[in-house]
């Protein structure tokens, strides 16, 4: 009888908890194991709450290939595209420090393809299942997971990049500093590197040389702009005549990047400037 009435008791104590409308323990989200893998696509968004989420012997084993510090809070994707198509997986909206794995073959013997910290992009064919596995990297070595925003995406156009070199500019006699001026346009990058080597020989063995360089972000628009280099000479002076310019461009993305190349002949004038 004495065991009955604690049952009973108990009984009518979870009963009162639960309407008092205390809340219930959070579960996994849905896609915490492989086998609840959401499907996902070009274009394809979702935000999850992963403070639940666990990791297992597949998370383990994909990272064995990656080698990122720790799975934890891990969720699961699948990746299909119609055609091979460059994909970008982004997962720096989310509110922790979330990072990506992407595998293929069967699961519990995937193969990494693609992995790191934020966003991974890699080039993906038809025809194959891509694993997608999102983690909390543990690199600010706190909490499990939190709200994690992953997108799928197309990876962008490929870096362009072009730079001229006036036929026509100055130096400076007293100082024998030259200035060079031009115009570079680039597009589909985050910044512009530009540097170059100028060469004026003088007499018959002697040869002025000098070095210039310059970097810009958030101008690689598509349109022409201008620029200004000023040169000063390692030994001697830059004095009026020809000097031969050789210039190397760089422009980046965010995983590609583009580069030129302008030799150019440039006739110098004016004396103090």
């Amino acid at each position: 009888m004495r065991v009955i009435r604690s049952v009973t008791v108990l009984a009518v104590l979870v009963a009162a908890l639960s309407a008092a409308g205390l809340p219930a323990m959070a579960a996994p989200p849905g896609n915490d194991v492989i086998a609840g893998a959401r499907p996902a696509s070009i274009g394809f968004s979702d935000v999850v709450d992963t403070t639940e989420a666990t990791t297992d012997a597949t998370d383990a084993q994909l990272n064995d290939s990656c080698g990122a510090p720790a799975t934890d809070a891990s969720v699961w994707y699948t990746l299909t595209v119609p055609a091979d198509s460059g994909v970008v997986i982004d997962t720096s909206a989310s509110d922790y420090p979330a990072g990506v794995i992407v595998g293929v073959g069967t699961p519990g013997a995937l193969e990494t393809v693609a992995c790191g910290p934020g966003t991974v992009a890699f080039l993906a064919s038809v025809g194959t299942t891509y694993y997608v596995l999102a983690i909390d990297d543990q690199s600010d070595e706190s909490g499990n997971g939190g709200t994690l925003g992953i997108s799928f995406a197309p990876v962008p156009p490929p870096p362009t990049v072009d730079v001229t070199v006036d036929r026509q500019g100055s130096f400076d006699s007293s100082t024998g500093v030259a200035t060079l001026r031009g115009s570079y346009t680039c597009t589909d990058a985050d910044f512009i590197e530009v540097s170059g080597e100028v060469a004026q020989p003088v007499g018959r063995f002697a040869t002025i040389r000098g070095g210039f360089g310059f970097f810009e972000e958030g101008t690689c628009d598509g349109t022409s702009h201008r620029w200004t280099a000023r040169v000063t000479p390692e030994s001697g002076k830059f004095a009026g005549g020809k000097t031969l310019t050789v210039t190397f461009t760089f422009a980046c993305g965010p995983f590609e990047c583009a580069d030129g190349f302008k030799e150019q002949s440039v006739k110098l004038s004016g004396g103090r400037k």
